[in-house]
């Protein structure tokens, strides 16, 4: 008898059809009966009660490199299994990071409402011709993990010096390792957000890691909008304690702050980093190779525990 995958989310027809050959799919989300494995994302809730409504769980699998909101402890301690797909869309989410930074640092946003309202460079002249270059700037990468990565090799091209926090400090890496996050702002001239953010670390990026980044400063968030102080961040760009911002994930999603919209020196894009057709497709390959590893009692690709 083939397996039983529960989607909680809908992944569409590609991605279904990967997996139809050796797998029951359904996406009844009140089925608990003969579901073999769950196939989520980081976002949506999974502790030990959840788990318990399912008497033959036997994976979970997190379409994405996040899995905050799976209690890992329980699962194992259930005897569940615990995938993810990290480093499956690391590079589309690079990609967005540069984005988003070149975007804030080169106020294109900004530049296009004005061409759009006949207003050419609009009455602050000096912010859209002088702002700075990113040649030559430091750029902090908070977290070195697939994404983390990335981005500092992207960057790199960009004449820039690049600089890390991390849990531990990675061999291999040839850029600048600090101490703490403190350190790395303080160094720093932009931060970007890369690490696994969790509530562990729930606003990590708080008000004195701005201050330490300074009046120049900017800060570029594609991990998870726990990971700054929403409140303390809304503070800094209103008082100019940091120059501006690039979010891409938020505290409340899909609800963006009114404070945080009615700001000029931010960037926002609705949480969409790693979306792209090719990244899709690698996280849709990922979560694949995960579940038939397991159905197959081989090593996982990808076990978060």
């Amino acid at each position: 008898m083939k397996p039983t995958l529960l989607l909680a989310v809908p992944l569409g027809k590609t991605f279904e059809q990967k997996f139809t050959d050796r797998y029951n799919l359904t996406s009844d989300l009140k089925q608990r009966e003969g579901v073999d494995a769950l196939i989520t994302i980081g976002a949506i809730p999974a502790d030990g009660a959840f788990m318990d409504t399912f008497p033959g769980l036997k994976l979970i699998c997190c379409f994405g490199s996040g899995y905050e909101s799976i209690d890992v402890a329980a699962a194992t301690a259930r005897g569940i299994k615990v995938t993810n797909t990290v480093g499956a869309n690391a590079s589309t989410v690079a990609d967005m990071a540069v984005a988003l930074l070149l975007a804030s640092v080169r106020h294109v946003v900004e530049g296009d409402d004005l061409i759009r309202a006949g207003k050419w460079r609009g009455g602050n002249v000096a912010r859209l011709l002088f702002s700075p270059s990113l040649t030559g700037r430091r750029i902090g990468i908070l977290g070195l993990g697939a994404i983390g990565r990335k981005i500092a090799e992207r960057l790199a091209a960009f004449e820039t010096e690049i600089g890390y926090f991390n849990r531990s400090k990675k061999a291999d890496a040839p850029w600048r390792h600090f101490g703490s996050l403190i350190e790395l702002a303080e160094w720093a001239d932009i931060l970007m957000v890369a690490h696994r953010a969790d509530e562990t670390n729930r606003h990590m990026v708080n008000a004195e890691v701005m201050k330490a980044l300074g009046p120049e400063g900017q800060i570029v968030n594609i991990s998870r909008g726990s990971a700054i102080d929403e409140d303390a961040l809304i503070a800094a760009l209103k008082s100019g304690a940091i120059a501006g911002a690039g979010l891409d994930v938020f505290e409340d999603e899909p609800n963006v702050r009114p404070e945080l919209i009615a700001l000029p020196n931010v960037v926002l894009t609705p949480h969409i980093g790693g979306g792209t057709r090719e990244a899709f497709a690698a996280m849709s390959d990922a979560v694949l190779a995960n579940v038939d590893a397991f159905f197959a009692g081989k090593p996982l690709p990808n076990p978060v525990a």
